[in-house]
């Protein structure tokens, strides 16, 4: 007999891997100057990826350049991905795409459709907050 059981279980959540589709780069400042279409300046994009890697307690990004300093100004809309995983790296959730969490704007609301935050020389976000219940659905 197949039966579906809904089991809850804690666990230790070290990073969150954002893997964001940007529709406009240049949007965005890196180090007081606008960036290219392409993107071409901005830490942790990999091809058409923003991808850094959030320590959720400090806020601050583990694949940062250290040296620069961003306004992040985002549209992303549904095309927003994420990985939640512990320190040993294994996902414990994830989103293919969907809406921003509002954890990643904690500059101003998003809307769900923009990431919006200040990034120092240290790869650290100002003002961070993690809510897990961003990333749950209930």
């Amino acid at each position: 007999m197949k039966v579906k059981i809904k089991i809850e279980k804690e666990f230790e959540i070290k990073t969150l891997i954002v893997k964001a589709k940007v529709r406009y780069w240049e949007d965005s400042e890196i180090n007081g100057d606008r960036d290219t279409e392409e993107g071409e300046n901005i830490p942790c994009k990999i091809g058409e990826l923003w991808n850094p890697v959030i320590d959720i307690e400090t806020g601050k990004i583990l694949n940062w350049e250290k040296g620069k300093i961003a306004d992040i100004h985002y549209k992303v809309c549904d095309l927003c991905g994420w990985e939640l995983a512990d320190e040993s790296g294994d996902i414990i959730l994830s989103e293919k795409d969907g809406y921003v969490p509002s954890t990643l704007c904690p500059k101003e609301d998003g809307f769900g459709d923009y990431i919006i935050m200040d990034i120092n020389e240290d790869g650290i976000i100002k003002d961070w907050e993690f809510e897990i219940s961003d990333f749950l659905n209930e």
